[in-house]
């Protein structure tokens, strides 16, 4: 592990003074808070046109449900895919740094998001099409490896002790604001333009947006690696690229609880974003962009619920506060569901309530079990926990619960809900044991 002073020169080295130089809190977090929004309004950009375009767009001789599953199959990939990136890129940032390894990411997300914009549909090419989505959605995932800065995990450990949650929920504050854009632009075009219109050029012009953000995104991240307190965490060893197989070898365990420690958060994050649209879209006659307009809203309640979850936390601890949502989550999943055949007021009592829970819930997922690695391998292990958690929470999380609701009615869409939030309880029981064993 150990490196020699010509490698570490590579990484941005710096003098004495910038050895001894305090970890800014605040800093890091703007730089976070605008990664994280640009790579969640990437993601809903793409999510929401997974249910209302690529169904026709791409299966045109499919029925609606057969296409929606279809396009939900290409959406996991990018979770499939992810850990690979990790992988790909932690060794990029062993060889190169991270100001390269960042820029080589996020040119290759945007480079496949802006690539979806000029998508033919399948009457143009056929089946070429597809395939076309697919590796674009795959490269979206292995971009995503490479995306990871550290930055939300070392946020949680490096501020004052005493307001941890509070900075802890600042990273998850981008996954509201991406939303938010991401359904008002939709809303917005499918509002105003007739289906034709919409069809055939209007739904591409989030993914341009997307692009844009991504630029934004680079040169604010990049401003961030550059900065005396950045390097110094590498110096530190808070921020190496540990090889993957090394830090599962060391950290394997960690990386296990990790992983499902976050899963009622990951798995309501889709039950209240991509699963109530496609259900929506599909089996009521509820208008989409009043459906989007309804998400847009509800959005505003998690982005509240996650600073509530900030303050919650530094009175009574990130891992009783999850420990808390799960099992909210788990009632949850019993009854709400339902609700989205309840008409409109069903559908905006649904998502309030499950945005709230997810603020809850998801504004202290990051880093809650980053500190019981080991500096050496904090950085890769929770690149990977995260990884897991996405890929296990989420990823399949719309397919699943459009499976189980069509086949079985919606009370069972809640089973894959219920699923994650006793993966999340056993989990922090492990880890309040592992805790307890070693002290």
């Amino acid at each position: 592990m150990a490196q020699s002073s010509a490698t570490m020169a590579g990484h941005g080295a710096v003098g004495p003074e910038a050895r001894h130089s305090e970890v800014a809190p605040g800093e890091i977090a703007v730089g976070v808070f605008i990664g994280r929004t640009s790579e969640f309004f990437d993601f809903f950009v793409y999510a929401i046109a997974s249910v209302i375009v690529f169904p026709k767009l791409l299966f045109p001789q499919a029925d609606a449900l057969t296409g929606t599953l279809y396009s939900f199959v290409i959406f996991a990939l990018a979770f499939i895919a992810r850990p690979f990136g990790t992988a790909i890129f932690m060794a990029i940032d062993r060889a190169y740094g991270k100001g390269v390894k960042m820029t080589i990411a996020l040119f290759l997300l945007g480079t496949a998001t802006v690539a979806i914009a000029f998508l033919p549909g399948y009457e143009s090419i056929g089946a070429a099409a597809i395939w076309l989505l697919a590796a674009a959605r795959i490269c979206q995932g292995i971009a995503l490896g490479g995306t990871w800065d550290g930055l939300s995990s070392l946020l949680s450990i490096h501020a004052p002790e005493r307001n941890r949650g509070w900075y802890a929920m600042i990273p998850q504050l981008g996954a509201p604001a991406g939303l938010i854009v991401a359904s008002a632009l939709f809303a917005f075009f499918v509002g105003k333009l007739s289906a034709e219109d919409f069809f055939a050029w209007g739904w591409r012009y989030p993914f341009f947006v997307a692009f844009a953000i991504n630029v934004v995104a680079l040169f604010a991240r990049l401003r961030i690696v550059s900065t005396s307190e950045y390097r110094e965490l590498f110096l530190n060893r808070e921020l190496y690229p540990a090889r993957v197989s090394d830090t599962l070898r060391a950290e394997g365990g960690n990386v296990l609880t990790g992983a499902f420690a976050p899963l009622a958060s990951f798995a309501l994050f889709h039950m209240v974003t991509v699963f109530p649209l496609s259900w929506v879209f599909l089996f009521t006659s509820e208008g989409i962009a009043r459906f989007l307009v309804i998400q847009t809203v509800s959005a505003f309640f998690g982005l509240l619920a996650i600073f509530a979850s900030g303050m919650i936390a530094d009175r009574i601890g990130r891992r009783s506060l999850l420990m808390g949502s799960a099992l909210a989550i788990a009632a949850f999943s019993g009854f709400a569901p339902q609700l989205l055949d309840a008409g409109s007021v069903g559908e905006t009592i649904f998502m309030i309530l499950g945005f709230v829970l997810l603020g809850l819930s998801f504004g202290q997922s990051s880093g809650a079990v980053a500190s019981a690695f080991s500096p050496a391998f904090r950085y890769t292990g929770s690149a990977i926990t995260t990884d897991l958690a996405w890929l296990f929470g989420a990823g399949f999380a719309p397919l699943a619960a459009l499976l189980l609701s069509t086949h079985f009615g919606l009370i069972s869409a809640g089973a894959y809900l219920l699923s994650g939030a006793v993966c999340t309880v056993i989990a922090l029981w492990m880890n309040d044991r592992l805790a307890a064993k070693n002290s």
